[in-house]
């Protein structure tokens, strides 16, 4: 192996220690720096391939400020740090590192994340006609649930078929609605996992009395009612995928758990001994992760665990190009479901869907694309109401004008389908509303509202 790495780090056994696990893997690792100044000279001697690079520096110069440096002079650096500081953090994320390593070094993590690293470090440096032509070439079976293909989708698509090969964690980002559970299922589709088991889990669905009993399992007795041994989500993914929707929302004791899963490779059922399991972790969250761990809700341990290789999946609003090959796809679900002749979209329809920015995304266009076809009565879909407009675009002349109740009904299971009926809590439909969850299941008893509740699919 000829790839040459160089150690900026002020801790000499923290560095040390990285130093034998690079040449023990066969890199050729450079004079260790322990400041922005050390490592400069030694980039212009030694000319290393890869910097791993700590935040935190003697001098007055910090690792960020050599990132910039390096990224300029096109070389791949990774963050060695633990730094909790979220000012830091985006600081730090903005220099486009190829990723970050938890303090105390692992060897698998360490060796996985440079494969990852020097890999992406490669493909950035090709041109994007390469990029479309890997994408282009992408297995159908891996992608088939995926649709569009602008540039940013592209992307998405490239990422997913990088880490779909490795067997490191990846965390999902993005606004609710865009699809990460799909994104989660393809990359386990064209994993070497494929084979085995892809459980999901909707960490925010779960009664926080019973989160622990769900992800861990537990042992006939171990509390009151527990009148039978439960198998676990993660002992139910052994030598398969589990994907952690909504991660953000898991507490903060069962984060520790969920650390060990990923470190150890072990599961503690509740009222039994740990045992290990071997499954691969696919987390997601639409949540800045950063902010939850500047307020103490997120653990930054676990965090960088997860934080290995994230994907951000861009709103519809940023992907415009694809409404049209979105909308035609779920016009053809729906139109074969209600057995109806239905072919797309008429134009004006389309130029209006263009022009709204979707906040509920594609979740939000299957919705609308459901209803039109179930209300279509011809070839094509002539009419939409979009959420939050009080006009319906149509060709045909609009009805009587609705009353102040019908309006207000509207306006609720516009907000609880835009937030996938979820009621409480950051995000819910009654934030979205500024009313109190009492006050809205109220509303919603009084106008014949049932609730209805989501599958885990975001």
């Amino acid at each position: 192996m000829n790839t040459k790495i160089l150690i900026v780090e002020d801790q000499f056994i923290e560095a040390n220690n990285l130093r034998i696990i690079l040449l023990k893997a066969g890199y050729i690792v450079c004079k260790i720096a322990r400041s922005v100044t050390e490592g400069l000279k030694i980039v212009d001697t030694e000319k290393p391939n890869l910097v791993l690079l700590d935040i935190r520096l003697k001098g007055e110069l910090t690792g960020i400020d050599f990132a910039k440096i390096l990224r300029d002079q096109k070389i791949a650096f990774v963050y060695l740090s633990a730094n909790s500081n979220q000012q830091i953090l985006e600081a730090a994320k903005a220099t486009k590192p190829y990723g970050f390593l938890v303090k105390p070094f692992r060897e698998k993590d360490v060796l996985v994340m440079l494969d990852i690293a020097w890999y992406l470090h490669r493909q950035n440096q090709e041109s994007i006609s390469n990029l479309k032509r890997s994408v282009n070439s992408l297995p159908d079976d891996g992608f088939k649930e995926i649709i569009g293909r602008s540039e940013s989708m592209r992307e998405v698509m490239e990422n997913v078929k990088i880490v779909g090969a490795s067997d490191i964690s990846v965390l999902i980002l993005g606004e609710s609605g865009t699809g990460k559970e799909l994104i989660a299922q393809s990359i386990h589709r064209i994993s070497s996992r494929k084979q085995k088991p892809f459980v999901a889990v909707n960490c925010a669905a779960l009664p926080a009395n019973l989160i622990e009993s769900e992800l861990f399992g537990h042992e006939k007795g171990s509390f009151t009612g527990a009148t039978e041994r439960r198998t676990g989500k993660f002992e139910q993914g052994n030598d398969g995928t589990v994907f952690l929707d909504e991660i953000g929302e898991l507490p903060m004791d069962l984060q520790v758990k969920l650390l060990r899963v990923l470190q150890e490779k072990e599961v503690e059922p509740v009222g039994g001994q740990k045992k290990k399991v071997n499954v691969r972790i696919i987390a997601a969250t639409n949540r800045n992760l950063e902010e939850e761990i500047s307020k103490g809700r997120f653990r930054l341990d676990l965090f960088y665990r997860l934080n290995i290789f994230p994907i951000t999946l861009p709103p519809l609003r940023e992907r415009k190009e694809d409404i049209l090959s979105l909308a035609n796809h779920f016009v053809s679900i729906y139109a074969r479901k209600e057995n109806k002749e239905i072919t797309g979209v008429a134009d004006h329809v389309m130029h209006a869907m263009l022009n709204y920015d979707w906040p509920g995304n594609i979740r939000e266009l299957e919705n609308l694309m459901a209803r039109s076809v179930l209300l279509t009565n011809g070839q094509v879909v002539n009419t939409i109401k979009l959420s939050g407009q009080n006009k319906v675009v149509t060709t045909e002349p609009q009805g009587r004008i609705k009353t102040m109740i019908e309006n207000e009904r509207d306006h609720i299971l516009s907000a609880l389908e835009r937030c996938n009926w979820k009621i409480y809590g950051q995000g819910g439909a009654a934030d979205l509303l500024e009313l109190n969850p009492s006050t809205l299941n109220s509303r919603m008893k009084k106008l014949g509202i049932e609730k209805k509740y989501s599958k885990n699919g975001d």
